[in-house]
């Protein structure tokens, strides 16, 4: 068991060790959905349940395959209950809202290879979380997910009003932007100890 502190955790998953920006997992929807605050924030929201969901099953996967010796079965077992739970995620928004269905278009399904969940039920796991350590470092992780997200969309709309050199734009200027993010990040890593 680990005695790290709640808020310990939770400040270490969401600034010090941030999936996107410090472990640069979940790549895929931080560059894709972060062009508009709006849609960013709801993926956030996506992306955060479906870490606390796989968080809480993957404490009880683990608990009961070690029980039966099992603990090979671990990875395909994660993957089992992120795609499921991705799977509701995406009926329950296609149902409710079907306009934030099409601004989230593709990255919605790829919530479920979205490597930042799976990472978070393998590290929680490696790190010996009891089940509340591993619903709060899911919340920060999530909440660390949403804030990358508003912060590069927030810097990606604020950049359609800049004037850009030609060579810059698009892609190579969101590369760049995502680079100095995380190297601000990198002003948090005093905070975890």
């Amino acid at each position: 068991m680990n005695q790290e502190s709640f808020s310990q955790i939770f400040i270490n998953a969401a600034l010090v060790n941030n999936f996107v920006l410090a472990y640069f997992l979940g790549i895929c929807p931080f560059l894709g959905v972060s062009g508009k605050i709006n849609t960013a924030g709801k993926m956030g929201g996506a992306v955060t349940f479906v870490m606390l969901i796989s968080s809480m099953c993957a404490y009880g996967i683990h608990a009961f395959l070690e029980a039966i010796d099992a603990p090979f079965l671990q990875l395909i077992s994660y993957i089992v209950v992120i795609a499921s739970t991705v799977q509701l995620v995406e009926m329950f928004v296609k149902k409710m809202s079907p306009a934030l269905f099409q601004a989230l278009g593709i990255f919605l399904p790829l919530i479920t290879t979205n490597c930042a969940i799976l990472g978070l039920a393998l590290f929680q796991t490696n790190k010996g979380y009891d089940f509340f350590q591993s619903v709060t470092y899911a919340f920060g992780a999530g909440t660390g997910f949403t804030l990358a997200l508003l912060l590069m969309a927030g810097l990606r709309e604020q950049l359609d009003f800049a004037e850009v050199p030609k060579v810059i734009r698009g892609t190579v200027l969101t590369l760049v932007a995502a680079g100095i993010l995380s190297l601000a990040f990198m002003g948090f890593s005093g905070l975890g100890s």
